[in-house]
């Protein structure tokens, strides 16, 4: 027995997102995801569910397989959306969105331009930043914690980003979510000087490893981060290996106050794809 998964694929800076609009059993996401996400299959770097919202101002749910947020999802289906509804080229529209991971609604500014969808959304604003020291792997290691409701970053500044920190982060990712109960743990390497970032996304409940392409919650988390190093507003592009993306940062007495990034969607692809029963998780998504 085969299952029928409608599905959209977007690409939010080359952080290739596959929405489904088919509805599901939030008990089956894990299996679903982790069939599409792989390799000989739809093939992404999440996945989300588009579900009725639970807020009668929303226009629809977001619920990303893992429970997390996620920023770019949420650009891809406010593309989405406004796709749906024929935005006309050169015009905009204004999207709430309900979505996992945060208690607050997400509102996207959308703009078509030709065939990509430009996106403005803002963001989770953290409850706390601080700089941390540990020895980790018989080293040194100082990194600034990003802590949200129910996910969390870790920002560490390198001056390239090589093979032996990115094997650090990974084994640090792992750490992380076998000691924490956050839904997802980034690991954020940044490097001032180019203003670049290299995001890993960790989503233990799907046990999921992945170097993103481009990171919409990792670039609100680094804006957000210098905002709070230098006790300012701070509006800047930051890097990714899939583009850039632009993230203001509000700053007051009280810490960050408000946060929104940008960038845009391509919506790539739609149809059906085939899923072998049963739906649960049937292999790892590590990407090491």
């Amino acid at each position: 027995m085969k299952h029928e998964i409608d599905f959209i694929k977007c690409s939010p800076t080359q952080n290739m997102t596959i929405l489904v609009k088919t509805n599901h059993a939030a008990e089956h996401y894990s299996g679903i995801a982790s069939s599409l996400m792989s390799y000989d299959h739809v093939y992404a770097e999440q996945v989300g569910f588009i579900k009725p919202p639970h807020r009668q101002e929303a226009a629809a749910r977001l619920e990303m397989a893992g429970g997390e947020f996620c920023g770019n999802a949420c650009m891809a289906l406010a593309a989405h959306i406004a796709s749906e509804q024929g935005l006309e080229q050169q015009a905009s529209m204004n999207v709430k969105l309900d979505v996992s991971g945060t208690e607050s609604l997400i509102y996207c500014h959308v703009k078509k331009r030709e065939n990509r969808y430009d996106c403005q959304v803002t963001m989770p604003v953290p409850e706390l930043i601080e700089r941390k020291a540990i020895t980790f792997e018989g080293m040194e290691l100082e990194m600034i914690v990003v802590r949200y409701a129910e996910f969390i970053h870790i920002v560490i500044e390198v001056q390239d980003f090589d093979d032996t920190m990115r094997r650090r982060a990974q084994h640090l990712a792992r750490l992380l979510g076998l000691t924490t109960s956050d839904k997802l743990i980034g690991i954020l390497l940044y490097r001032p000087v180019t203003e670049e970032m290299a995001p890993l996304i960790y989503v233990p409940q799907l046990d999921s490893l992945i170097w993103e392409r481009g990171c919409g919650s990792g670039t609100a988390s680094i804006g957000a981060y210098l905002a709070w190093l230098s006790q300012r507003e701070v509006s800047q592009m930051i890097k990714q290996p899939g583009g850039v993306m632009k993230v203001t940062a509000q700053w007051n007495t009280a810490g960050v106050k408000a946060i929104k990034i940008e960038g845009n969607v391509g919506i790539v692809a739609h149809g059906t794809a085939f899923i072998d029963a049963p739906l649960e998780r049937s292999r790892s998504m590590a990407s090491i």
